[in-house]
C-alpha cells in the first residue's frame, strides 16, 4: 500500500475553507493509501492526534507574518516524519511558504508531489514578490498541480506556465452537512416570522478585507426598508464593518452560527450575497452552498477567480462591474421584484452545485488523479 503524506497549513478541528479541503482529501483516500497529516497547531505546542483514523502530527505556532504561521520545531519534526514514513507521495496544500521551504529541503527525489494550489499570494505583495523564486521552485518539483477551476489556472501569474502538469479539482460541499434537522427548520420559522413580506438577503464568511462585505454594507443602504441583510461570520473586520453598517437597520450582524442555524439562514433567504473582490477568494464554498438551497447569487467580477466559475453570470446569478455598490443594489433590486427569474436562477444553481460540486464528484476526481502518480 503506497503512502501518503498531507501538508497542510492547519487541519481538523481548526474550521477554515483549505483544512476542510485537506480533511476531504485524506478522506477519499482513506481506503487506498496508508496516510499522515503534517500541520501548524493553532495551540502553542506540538502535538500528535488522530483525526479519522489518520496520525496528524502538529508543530507549535509562536508567531504568524502576514497570516503566515512560524514554527520553531517545524523542519526538524518535518524532516523526522519524511524519513520515518518515507512517503511515496507528499501532497502539500498551497499557500504555505514557510512549510514549503522545509519541504523543498527535506523531500526526497524518490517521492511524488502534489501542489495542491488553492491561491496565488495576493494581499500580501511583499511575501509573494519575497517567495517568486520559492514557488517556481516548488511548481517545478511538482509531478502533479491540482486546481480548483480551469480560470484560475488560466488567471495565476504562475499556474497558466504549468498547465501541463494542472488537473481541475473543483471543491466541494458535503451535503449530509446541509441536509434540514428539526432544530434547524424550527430556527428558520423563527426567521421567517421574523421577516414577512422582507427581502432577505444572506451572505456568510470569514471577516476579512478580500471578502468584501464592506461593500455589501455600502450597497445595503442604497436598498429600501423591504430589505434585510444578514452577515454571518467573524473576523478580523468585524468590528469595523459594524461601524461600516452603523445607522442602517437592515444590517444584522450573526457572528459565528452552528450549522442549524446556517441551514435554516440559507433556506429563508431570497438572494445570496457574496461580495468578494479578489483573487484571494479562489473558488467559494459557501457561494456553492448558497446555490445548493436553490438561491439567486449576486457577485463582483473577479478576473482570474474561480467565484465567476461556479456562479455564472445570467445562469445562477447576476454578476456585477467589482466593487461597484450602486451595480450590486440594482442587482439584488432586480431579483427582489421578479420572483420567477429568483427561481429560474435558484434552480440553474442548485443543478450546476449537483452535477459539479458535490463530495463524491470530488472524492472520485482525488482518487483518480492521485492514482495516476
Amino acid at each position: 500500500m503506497k503512502k501518503v503524506l498531507h501538508v497542510s497549513k492547519y487541519y481538523y478541528p481548526f474550521k477554515g475553507g483549505t483544512e476542510q479541503i485537506a480533511q476531504d482529501c485524506v478522506n477519499a483516500l482513506s481506503e487506498n493509501y496508508e496516510q499522515k497529516v503534517f500541520c501548524f497547531n493553532h495551540e502553542n505546542s506540538d502535538s500528535m492526534d488522530q483525526v479519522d483514523g489518520v496520525d496528524v502530527i502538529r508543530c507549535a505556532c509562536f508567531a504568524k507574518i502576514s497570516s503566515q504561521s512560524i514554527s520553531l520545531s517545524y523542519g526538524k519534526r518535518l524532516k523526522e516524519i519524511i524519513n520515518f514514513f518515507k512517503p511515496d507521495i507528499v501532497i502539500i496544500h498551497y499557500p504555505n511558504p514557510f512549510a514549503t521551504f522545509w519541504l523543498l529541503k527535506y523531500l526526497s527525489l524518490k517521492a511524488k508531489l502534489v501542489v495542491y494550489w488553492h491561491l496565488d499570494i495576493v494581499k500580501q505583495k511583499f511575501l509573494g514578490k519575497f517567495f517568486v523564486d520559492q514557488n517556481l521552485r516548488l511548481l517545478d518539483r511538482a509531478n502533479l498541480v491540482l486546481a480548483t477551476s480551469p480560470t484560475y489556472v488560466e488567471g495565476s501569474k504562475y499556474l497558466y506556465k504549468y498547465r501541463s502538469k494542472c488537473k481541475i479539482v473543483p471543491n466541494c460541499i458535503n451535503e449530509d452537512r446541509l441536509k434540514p434537522t428539526v432544530e434547524s427548520e424550527k430556527i428558520a420559522g423563527n426567521i421567517k416570522a421574523d421577516n414577512e413580506k422582507k427581502i432577505i438577503c444572506l451572505a456568510v464568511g470569514r471577516h476579512t478585507e478580500y471578502k468584501g462585505f464592506k461593500y455589501l454594507i455600502r450597497a445595503s443602504k442604497l436598498l429600501d426598508d423591504k430589505f434585510v441583510v444578514y452577515i454571518a461570520g467573524k473576523g478580523e473586520q468585524t468590528e469595523y464593518l459594524k461601524r461600516e453598517a452603523r445607522g442602517d437597520k437592515k444590517v444584522h450582524f450573526l457572528g459565528a452560527i452552528s450549522d442549524d442555524e446556517l441551514k435554516a439562514y440559507l433556506s429563508c433567504m431570497d438572494v445570496f450575497c457574496f461580495p468578494s473582490i479578489t483573487k484571494n477568494e479562489a473558488f467559494g464554498l459557501a457561494l456553492a452552498e448558497g446555490m445548493y438551497f436553490e438561491k439567486p447569487v449576486v457577485t463582483f467580477s473577479i478576473p482570474g477567480s474561480g467565484v465567476n466559475y461556479v456562479s455564472l453570470n445570467g445562469v445562477t446569478g447576476i454578476e456585477v462591474e467589482n466593487r461597484n455598490i450602486k451595480k450590486y443594489a440594482d442587482a439584488i433590486i432586480t431579483l427582489a421584484m421578479d420572483e420567477k427569474l429568483r427561481m429560474k436562477y435558484g434552480q440553474a444553481g442548485k443543478k450546476r452545485v449537483i452535477e459539479n460540486f458535490l463530495d463524491s464528484q470530488f472524492g472520485d476526481n482525488i482518487r483518480r488523479v492521485i492514482g495516476t502518480l
